[in-house]
C-alpha cells in the first residue's frame, strides 16, 4: 500500500505532520478529514526512498567514487551533524561545516552533492535518497521522520547510535575470529612450504636407499610430486571456484536456498539467527520511534535483513499485520523468529512501550550472539591447533622412518 507525507491543520488551526498508509492521495484525505484534521499538503514518499535504490543518479552524481563508506565514518558525521542542528545551525550550513573536514573521502563527495541538491530545493532526506549506496533506506526514512516531526536533532542522535552499535559489533566478532584466522593461514602455509620445498629435498635421499619405503613416507612423496607438478592449476581452480562461489550468490534462486539452510545448520545456524533478529529489532525500534508508519517500517527492515527466509517471513508479517493481527502474534506464526524475542515484543505491545521493548531484544540477542561466538572460537582454536600438530607430526614421522630404518640397517650390516 503506497505511504503517504503530509501536513495537516488541527481544528484548533494547529499545523502537524506525519505519515499515512492509503490507497490513493484521495483516500489519504478522507481519512485525514474523518480524524478532524485539515489536510494542506499530500504526497507519495518515493518508492527509492522507501525500498533504499534510487533511479537518478546521472551526470555528476555518476562520476563520485563508489568506495564504500565505513560504518565509523557516518556515525562520526552523523552525530556531528545533530550536535549542529541542536545547535539551531541550518542544515545546509551545517553541511558546509562538515564537508572541508572529510577532504578526499567517499563521504565528502556524497555530502558535497547532497548539499547542492538542497540548495536545488530537495529536502535534506530526498537528497540522501539520491546515495543508496552511501546512506541506505533505513537512514533516509528516519531523517525523512525527522524532518516530519522537527525532532532531526534527536533522530540523528539516535541514528549516530544505532551505527556504533553496529560497528561495536562487528569488531568484536572480527577480534573473536582474527586468531582462528590466524592458525589457519599459518598452518597451510607450514604444510605448503614442507610439502614444495622439504620434501623434494629428500626424495633423492630416499631413491638412494634402493629399499621400500613406509607407507607414510610414499604418501608424502606422491603429495609433493602432485603439488610441484600440479600446484598452479589447484591454486586457479581454487580462485575460479572462489568466484564462481560469489557470482553463485548473486542468484536470487541459490541465495534463497543457502539462506535457509544457513539458519538450519548446527552451531552457526543459531548464531545467524540471533545476529539477524537484533538488526531486526534494533532496526525496526528505530524506525518506529521516529515516527514511521509499522507497515513502512516492515517493508523498510525486510529489505534490508540480509536474509531470505526473515525477509520472506516480514512480508508475511505484513500481510498480517494489515489484517489486523498483532505483531508478536505475527512473528510467532513466521516461526522463524526466536520465542523469547515474540514474549518481550508481546510485552511491549501490552505496556504500550514496543520501541523501547525492541530495543531490549536487539541488545539481548546482541549479547548471546557475542557470547555464541566467543564459545564457538574456543571449540575451533584447540581444535585447529589439534589438526597443525597431526599434520606437521604426520610429516615429521614421513621423514624420520627411513631415516630410523637407514641407521638401523647400518648398524646391522
Amino acid at each position: 500500500m503506497p505511504v503517504f507525507s503530509y501536513t495537516a491543520l488541527t481544528p484548533a488551526g494547529k499545523s502537524v505532520s506525519g505519515f499515512l498508509d492509503a490507497e490513493s492521495s484521495a483516500a489519504a484525505r478522507r481519512r485525514l478529514r474523518q480524524s478532524d484534521l485539515y489536510p494542506t499538503r499530500i504526497e507519495a514518499i518515493e518508492a527509492a526512498a522507501v525500498s533504499g535504490s534510487g533511479s537518478g543518479g546521472a551526470g555528476w552524481l555518476e562520476r563520485i567514487p563508489k568506495r564504500r563508506i565505513g560504518l565509523d565514518a557516518l556515525a562520526t558525521m552523523t552525530r556531528q551533524l545533530a550536535a549542529l542542528v541542536s545547535a539551531n545551525i541550518p542544515l545546509v550550513q551545517a553541511l558546509g561545516t562538515l564537508i572541508p573536514h572529510l577532504s578526499g573521502t567517499a563521504l565528502q563527495h556524497r555530502l558535497t552533492q547532497v548539499k547542492s541538491d538542497m540548495l536545488e530545493g530537495k529536502s535534506f532526506s530526498a537528497a540522501l535518497a539520491r546515495h543508496p549506496s552511501a546512506f541506505p533506506s533505513v537512514y533516509v526514512n528516519m531523517v525523512r521522520a525527522g524532518e516530519t516531526s522537527g525532532t532531526l536533532d534527536l533522530v540523528l542522535n539516535r541514528l549516530a547510535d544505532i551505527l556504533q552499535k553496529q560497528r561495536h559489533l562487528r569488531n568484536r566478532i572480527w577480534t573473536a575470529t582474527i586468531y582462528p584466522l590466524f592458525l589457519t593461514v599459518t598452518g597451510l602455509a607450514i604444510l605448503v612450504f614442507l610439502v614444495a620445498v622439504v620434501v623434494p629435498g629428500m626424495v633423492q635421499i630416499f631413491a638412494d636407499m634402493k629399499q621400500t619405503l613406509p607407507l607414510p613416507t610414499r604418501i608424502l612423496i606422491r603429495t609433493g610430486d602432485i603439488v610441484s607438478k600440479w600446484g598452479w592449476l589447484m591454486g586457479l581452480a581454487a580462485v575460479a571456484g572462489l568466484a564462481g562461489f560469489r557470482r553463485a550468490l548473486k542468484n536470487e534462486a541459490i541465495r534463497k536456498v543457502l539462506d535457509r539452510r544457513l539458519i538450519r545448520l548446527p552451531l552457526i545456524g543459531g548464531l545467524q539467527t540471533q545476529l539477524l533478529t537484533a538488526r531486526i529489532a534494533r532496526t525496526l525500534g528505530s524506525l518506529l520511534s521516529s515516527g514511521v508508519p509499522m507497515l513502512t517500517a516492515i517493508d523498510i527492515v525486510g529489505s534490508v535483513s540480509g536474509n531470505h527466509s526473515f525477509s520472506d517471513a516480514l512480508k508475511a508479517v505484513r500481510t498480517k499485520l494489515e489484517q489486523g493481527r498483532p505483531l508478536a502474534a505475527s512473528l510467532e506464526e513466521s516461526g522463524v523468529f526466536p520465542q523469547l524475542s515474540i514474549q518481550m515484543i508481546r510485552v511491549g505491545e501490552q505496556t504500550g512501550e514496543l520501541e523501547r521493548m525492541l530495543d531490549n531484544v536487539a541488545d539481548f540477542f546482541d549479547g548471546e550472539s557475542e557470547a555464541r561466538i566467543a564459545r564457538l572460537v574456543s571449540i575451533v582454536e584447540p581444535c585447529l591447533i589439534l589438526a597443525m600438530g597431526l599434520v606437521v607430526g604426520f610429516v615429521v614421522l614421513s621423514v624420520c622412518m627411513p631415516i630410523f630404518d637407514m641407521n638401523r640397517l647400518v648398524r646391522v650390516g
